[in-house]
């Protein structure tokens, strides 16, 4: 569940970003959209309690952000939050399996080969553990990464741009793969793009979507 009231972030120097309140329970699924330089990462990251908000109320996965310490926080993150970014972050000189093990290191946790196959084979890439990432076509680094995002079982996806380099059929695959995901996971999926071929590939899919539309304000000083 992600709830805020009067959320705003004040970049120094920069613009004041004022994001409508939201109140989504567990499971839904949250489409965040607007042009580039909206606030749509602003947003992510405040959710995602990598950056803390100039004011107003943050609730995600049950825990009110402003009470959570900096080291707390990193904990909470990794039990609580997936993120899918745009840019995968595969590490290069890794196999798979080991990036996905470096997401369990992270958390504090031991290394966990049977939980990193079974994420593996849910998203259908087991076959692929043992190869580097500059051996994977572009739907298979999604997958894996996709997979990592989903390790440690997080109540929320956090999807930031997943279909910005994607022709239509991959894009069509890539939001079903998203939304499958979260449902098995029973996770929040909150989806930010300025592509409307994911509300389309939503709409196609079926159930409850909230739509948060978010602009950019006049002062805006680059892409936020």
């Amino acid at each position: 569940m992600i709830r805020s009231s009067n959320l705003s972030f004040h970049y120094p120097n920069g613009p004041t970003l004022s994001f409508p309140d939201v109140d989504v329970a567990q499971g839904s699924v949250v489409l965040l959209r607007g042009p580039s330089g909206c606030g749509k990462s602003t947003w992510l990251a405040l959710v995602a309690g990598l950056m803390l908000p100039s004011s107003g109320d943050l609730i995600v996965a049950e825990q009110p952000l402003s009470a959570l310490k900096v080291v707390a926080a990193d904990a909470w993150r990794a039990g609580a939050i997936g993120f899918l970014p745009q840019k995968l972050h595969l590490s290069a000189a890794l196999t798979v399996q080991q990036n996905l093990a470096m997401a369990q290191w992270a958390a504090g946790q031991s290394e966990d080969l049977t939980r990193i196959a079974e994420a593996l084979a849910a998203l259908g890439v087991a076959e692929l553990s043992q190869r580097k990432p500059s051996q994977l076509s572009g739907g298979q680094a999604q997958r894996v990464a996709l997979a990592r995002a989903v390790l440690l079982k997080p109540r929320v996806i956090l999807a930031d741009e997943p279909t910005a380099s994607l022709d239509d059929d991959a894009a069509l695959d890539a939001v079903t793969l998203l939304l499958s995901t979260a449902r098995r996971e029973g996770a929040t999926l909150v989806i930010a793009t300025h592509d409307a071929r994911v509300a389309a590939a939503l709409a196609l899919m079926g159930g409850d979507i909230c739509q948060i539309g978010l602009q950019a304000p006049r002062n805006l000083l680059g892409q936020l």
